[in-house]
């Protein structure tokens, strides 16, 4: 049984050493060969080949992968029982660090059905952050969660075209992010 088992564990770091590999590799040159991320990984060409057999398949489950990545950093943040604040700033560092570690693959089309559920979740942390008096009362979720998706991507986009310290701190570009966001659905002392 414990044979087993370090098989599976073998067969696991293979997968991700092929995927993190695949994601450097079609980071620099999405043209690249699945030899060139066999090599990018330290592992034969038909050890790539025996999982994926196509470049098409790598990059499906590149994308899978990384689909799977962003749910589990939702996860990890409690946004169904964490404090709305905290939470919202928990999910919003931890996509940031999913986001740009997986910079290629999330920046391919991955299906909404992946995602659709982590759209929900984040209406109703939206929701349930209005409902504590963090938003406004009159604050659409929906809305709201478009708004930070559109941020959180225009962060990352914005990143790879600069390069200093400040950019490369995920917890201050979540703060500025969360603090972009609440001001413009937070309360404000002046009415329009």
């Amino acid at each position: 049984m414990s044979q087993g088992r370090s098989r599976r564990a073998d067969t696991e770091r293979t997968m991700r050493t092929i995927l993190e590999a695949a994601e450097q590799v079609y980071g620099a040159n999405p043209a690249a060969t699945i030899e060139e991320v066999a090599d990018a990984a330290g592992v034969a060409r038909s050890t790539v080949h025996r999982r994926f057999a196509t470049r098409d398949a790598l990059l499906d489950a590149l994308t899978t992968w990384a689909s799977d990545q962003f749910h589990a950093a939702v996860d990890a943040a409690r946004p169904e029982t964490a404090p709305p604040l905290v939470a919202l700033y928990q999910v919003t560092a931890n996509v940031l660090r999913v986001k740009r570690s997986w910079a290629f693959a999330t920046s391919q089309t991955t299906p909404a059905v992946h995602l659709a559920d982590l759209f929900t979740r984040c209406d109703n942390l939206f929701r349930r952050a209005r409902d504590a008096g963090v938003l406004r009362e009159d604050v659409d979720p929906h809305w709201a969660t478009r708004v930070f998706r559109a941020l959180i991507d225009e962060v990352c986009h914005d990143n790879d075209e600069t390069d200093n310290d400040e950019t490369d701190n995920v917890d201050a570009l979540a703060t500025a992010l969360v603090d972009t966001l609440l001001r413009g659905v937070g309360h404000t002392t002046n009415q329009l």
